[in-house]
């Protein structure tokens, strides 16, 4: 092992143990060195929305596996002035990134906003191929019964 690979590895699992939205760790067995984590994510724009997203760490390897997972919900108010400052765009807001690996591979949460149904689309996903697809998940917060939903005529 090189010594940059070596240093590479001594700082990653360094970094493991540092991510202070982390509310959950599950082992997956002691005959291996993976762990679901789970991290907590308020919206920074929305802060009336909660992700919760799981993901599967591998502490002694220098890429971790693309699986993830993302529930979003309402937790807070969500107004007017919230949703008038979000990217409206199809491809929407980058709310979230975390590196998965030495090899630019990274974990990204985009907010997209759906208006003809008025809700917020919070899509986690993985920016490297893996297993010939590239991983993702999908959450909904549909804006009914909040401040910033507009009745339609």
């Amino acid at each position: 092992m090189t010594y940059r690979m070596a240093t590479a590895l001594l700082l990653a699992l360094g970094l493991a143990g540092c991510d202070n939205n982390e509310v959950g760790d599950v082992s997956l067995g002691i005959f291996t060195t993976k762990d679901i984590k789970i991290e907590v994510l308020t919206d920074p724009v929305v802060t009336g929305v909660t992700c919760h997203i799981s993901d599967v760490v591998a502490d002694l390897n220098l890429s971790d596996p693309s699986d993830m997972s993302i529930s979003c919900r309402q937790t807070g108010e969500i107004t007017p002035a919230m949703i008038a400052a979000i990217d409206k765009s199809k491809s929407g807001d980058l709310v979230f990134k975390k590196s998965k690996s030495i090899f630019l591979k990274s974990l990204k949460i985009r907010r997209i906003y759906d208006e003809a149904s008025q809700s917020l689309l919070y899509v986690a996903y993985s920016t490297k191929e893996t297993e010939g697809s590239f991983k993702h998940s999908l959450s909904t917060v549909p804006l009914w019964d909040t401040a910033a939903y507009q009745a339609k005529p």
